[in-house]
C-alpha cells in the first residue's frame, strides 16, 4: 500500500508497510518515506499537462515557454500528421480526432520521460 501526496509544489510518498505506518503515526513521526520538490521546469511541464488533459489545449508564451519544446514537438509531429492535434507556433490543440489519445499528447510534454526513453512502448498501455 502506498499513497502519493501532492501539495502542487511538492510530492510525498508515505511508508509503504501498513505496519512501520502505523508504527511512524503512533510514534508521532510523519511518515513520509520520500519527496520531490518541483523546479521551475517541473511547474511550467506540469502546467503544460493540466492544460492538455483539462482543455485539450496549452499555449507558450514568455511565462510557460522552456527550452526543450522543439523536443516536444518532434515527439507531436506524427501525431499532428495523424490529425490527432494542431500545432501552431506557440499552440498546441486537440483536435475531435485527438480526444482519445490525450493522454499520449500530455506524455509529450513529460521531459522526464523523454529523457528516460523507456524500453517498452508506453503508448499501447494508455488506451
Amino acid at each position: 500500500m502506498s499513497a502519493i501526496s501532492d501539495s502542487w509544489y511538492a510530492f510525498a510518498q508515505n511508508e509503504k508497510s501498513v505496519e512501520e505506518y502505523e508504527k511512524l503515526v503512533n510514534d508521532g513521526i510523519l511518515p513520509v518515506v520520500k519527496g520531490h520538490i518541483l523546479n521551475k521546469e517541473d511547474l511550467t511541464i506540469r502546467q503544460h499537462i493540466l492544460n492538455i488533459m483539462c482543455r485539450l489545449e496549452t499555449s507558450w508564451n514568455v511565462d510557460l515557454a522552456f527550452p526543450e519544446i522543439e523536443n516536444v514537438m518532434r515527439h507531436l509531429q506524427e501525431m499532428r500528421e495523424d490529425g490527432l492535434v494542431e500545432i501552431s507556433d506557440h499552440s498546441i490543440k486537440i483536435t475531435e480526432k485527438g480526444r482519445a489519445f490525450t493522454r499520449n499528447v500530455a506524455m509529450a510534454f513529460d521531459l522526464r520521460l523523454i529523457r528516460n526513453k523507456p524500453e517498452t512502448r508506453i503508448f499501447s498501455m494508455t488506451i
